[in-house]
């Protein structure tokens, strides 16, 4: 029987302008670079109002790590005040968008997920033996790089929006310039 243990959370809000284009670009690219296989599993756009439209949109990318164990990775972005815009990059014109958003990543580790114990009570009852036998191993090898495979998507997309500092917090206080 497949069993699933979530991750926390990451969360990350933005509001200006940015290419939706290149945001998509980037996380799909990330996705490619690690296995990961892609599917947008829902895209609501609901009329614009005076301040713009409002979008809704769910990705999901999953990795079969072994014939045990599957990473799932879902990203629900919603946006605001969302309006396209074509303004001038270097003297070219360019699609832009301004809006504001959220972004949620949430990350699930199943494991028997081919359901290889779901038969009757003797599998089952093999499963969970198996599944007491595998945890601290599972813990070790797939839970941790799951959760910092999200952390890095995290910092990917924030690099896109620019969000990371060049210098760390405690720049001053340590005398340096």
């Amino acid at each position: 029987m497949a069993e699933k243990i979530p991750m926390p959370k990451i969360m990350l809000r933005y509001e200006g302008l940015f290419d939706f284009n290149g945001l998509y670009a980037a996380i799909t690219d990330w996705a490619k670079n690690y296995g990961y296989r892609w599917h947008e599993s829902d895209y609501k756009h609901k009329v614009p109002s005076a301040l713009g439209a409002e979008q809704e949109i769910n990705w999901e990318i999953t990795k079969n790590v072994t014939e045990y164990i599957n990473y799932v990775i879902k990203i629900k972005l919603h946006l605001w005040d969302l309006k396209e815009l074509e303004i001038e990059v270097n003297g070219r014109k360019k699609e832009m968008t301004k809006a504001r958003l959220t972004l949620n990543i949430f990350g699930t580790l199943n494991y028997d997920w081919q359901n290889t114990f779901s038969g009757g009570k003797f599998a089952q009852k093999l499963g969970g033996i198996y599944n007491k036998l595998m945890m601290r191993d599972i813990e070790v090898k797939y839970i941790d790089p799951l959760y910092y495979r999200m952390w890095n998507l995290h910092a990917v997309i924030k690099k896109y929006f620019d969000m990371q500092s060049r210098h760390y917090a405690y720049k001053d206080y340590l005398g340096e310039n």
